[in-house]
C-alpha cells in the first residue's frame, strides 16, 4: 500500500526551519504532495530530500513567494507533468502530476478568492476548468489520486463559525456545491 500525504506547507523555506524533514522521517510518506511552496528550488537546500532517499519535483509560481506545488516521492516517477497547459494557471504553479507504474498522483493548489471579487471570479472560472480537466486526466489515468488544498470548506463542521463565514470565499454556497459534483 502506498502512503500518500498532502500538505499545505505555507512556504517550504519556513517549513524547513520548523523540522519539516524530521516530520517526514517520522511519517515516512511514499509520496508527499505539497501546496503553497512559495519558493523556487534554488532558494532552499533540495539535497536534504535526496539524502533521505526521495526524488523531488517543484512547480513554483512565476511570482516569487507565491503559490506553487511539489511532489516528493521515494519511487522515481515514469513521467512528471508540470502544469495543465493553460498559462494563467501554470504561471501560479497550480497543478503538478507524477505518473508511476501503478498510479498517477496530482498535487493541486486551488486559488483562494479571499482577496477580492476579481480573485473570486478567477477561482470560480478555475473550478469549472478543473472539473473538466480532472475528468480528462481520470480517463487517461484510471488510477489517479488528486490531492491538495482546495480552499473550500465543504460542510459546516469543516469551518470555524459557519454563520459568520457564510458569505466568505471558501464557504460560499456555489463553492460547496461544486465540491458535490
Amino acid at each position: 500500500m502506498t502512503k500518500i500525504i498532502a500538505y499545505n506547507v505555507n512556504g517550504i523555506r519556513s517549513a524547513l526551519t520548523k523540522n519539516f524533514t524530521g516530520w517526514m522521517v517520522e511519517e515516512k510518506p511514499d509520496i508527499l504532495c505539497l501546496q503553497e511552496i512559495k519558493a523556487h528550488p534554488g532558494q532552499f537546500d533540495r539535497f536534504l530530500f535526496e539524502t533521505m532517499g526521495y526524488h523531488d519535483y517543484w512547480f513554483p509560481a512565476v511570482k516569487k513567494g507565491y503559490s506553487g506545488t511539489a511532489i516528493i516521492s521515494k519511487e522515481k516517477p515514469l513521467h512528471v507533468e508540470y502544469g495543465c497547459g493553460i498559462a494563467k494557471y501554470d504561471e501560479e504553479g497550480r497543478i503538478l502530476r507524477a505518473d508511476y507504474e501503478d498510479l498517477s498522483v496530482m498535487s493541486v493548489y486551488m486559488p483562494s478568492g479571499s482577496s477580492g471579487e476579481e480573485r473570486q471570479a478567477f477561482k470560480m472560472e478555475w473550478l469549472e476548468f478543473f472539473l473538466d480537466y480532472a475528468m480528462q486526466m481520470k480517463a487517461a489515468h484510471p488510477k489517479l489520486v488528486i490531492c491538495g488544498d482546495f480552499n473550500i470548506a465543504h460542510t459546516k463542521k469543516d469551518i470555524h463559525n459557519p454563520a459568520g463565514n457564510a458569505k466568505s470565499s471558501g464557504f460560499l454556497p456555489e463553492e460547496r456545491e461544486w465540491l458535490g459534483k
